[in-house]
């Protein structure tokens, strides 16, 4: 099968190795396995961060967002048939979904909003399944709750942001701030939902002010927080929850103590990566995701289409998420 692989860490991705076109063989299911044609991937910081710090002996393939068909399953799979169009986020732990097959567990598996392309619903997964559990399991909201709070969210325009803020607007009653830093992602994350928009190259707390914003309850930082971890100390209100994703090379939790300020950690690969026994919880979301998706209530946050998934574009792709500044997700269809 036809496969796109790095062999060398680190490279710049403007180098030809830095991701090549390979030939695999194709995978075996094993026992709650499923064996998903792909037809649709799209591309996280994950990538590049596995790219440049991963050293391999042999090739590795990337991407964590799939959708495809199911080929196949395992002896033990009780949720899918041969035949199902299905999307997911996969495991760090496992080969990525950069590949003609790819396996999956089928607890971390949904089935494909009816609504959506196949490009389209593959830039939901991974960002979605985030912004779930950062905004339900880690900062505690419930749904339909959050009335008289509000939530900033850093990096609004952002795959994880722009599904965050859709999923707050839509599911809590919480006032969504969002943050963006030029008039083409302020649009856009207005268009996901938010009701104000700040930005964020201006220090945050005085940006609040000047719109005369509340001081939020909730903070999800989801890039740069070392650059704005200062100003979240002194904005947030007292006793509000710090959420978190990305990689503060140091975090020193002791300024948020005066205001008994709880700091929140999510990362979507724990459940797969540890097989957790809530881990069934990204199939039930991706699920009700897709009902919300096929009634209108979620849009997809594709942006950009790069075309077949090969090396070329795939570098393509990385070079855009490098940059840091794109918008929702860049996606690539069909070998």
């Amino acid at each position: 099968m036809k496969a796109v692989a790095y062999t060398r860490h680190a490279l710049p991705i403007e180098d030809p190795q830095a991701l090549i076109d390979i030939e695999l063989p194709t995978p075996e299911p094993g026992p709650r396995d499923l064996l998903v044609q792909v037809r649709a991937v799209s591309v996280n910081p994950v990538d590049t961060k596995v790219r440049h710090r991963a050293a391999v002996e042999q090739p590795r393939v990337l991407g964590w967002d799939a959708a495809g068909v199911v080929r196949a399953v395992g002896a033990g799979v009780t949720l899918f048939k041969p035949g199902d169009e299905v999307y997911y986020a996969g495991s760090i732990t496992r080969p990525g979904s950069n590949s003609e097959y790819h396996l999956v567990d089928e607890r971390i598996v949904g089935r494909k909003p009816r609504s959506l392309t196949d490009a389209q619903a593959a830039a939901l997964p991974l960002t979605t399944i985030t912004a779930w559990e950062l905004l339900f399991d880690r900062l505690g909201v419930p749904e339909g709750g959050g009335q008289g709070q509000s939530l900033l969210v850093i990096g609004a325009a952002g795959g994880v942001g722009s599904i965050l803020v859709q999923l707050a607007r839509q599911l809590t009653g919480l006032t969504v701030i969002g943050t963006a830093s030029r008039p083409q992602t302020a649009d856009w994350v207005r268009r996901m939902g938010a009701h104000h928009v700040i930005d964020h190259s201006q220090p945050l707390a005085q940006a609040l002010k000047a719109q005369d914003l509340p001081a939020p309850e909730l903070v999800a930082s989801l890039t740069h927080t070392d650059a704005h971890y200062a100003q979240i100390v002194e904005l947030i209100r007292p006793q509000g929850k710090l959420g978190l994703i990305d990689d503060p090379a140091t975090l020193d939790a002791m300024p948020l103590k005066s205001k008994a300020v709880s700091l929140h950690w999510e990362l979507m690969f724990t459940r797969p990566m540890f097989e957790t026994p809530d881990m069934i919880a990204q199939h039930r979301l991706l699920e009700r995701v897709a009902e919300l998706v096929d009634a209108g209530r979620i849009q997809t946050t594709l942006n950009e289409d790069y075309g077949p998934i090969n090396a070329a574009n795939l570098r393509r792709a990385h070079a855009l998420v490098e940059s840091q500044r794109s918008r929702g997700k860049v996606v690539l269809s069909g070998f």
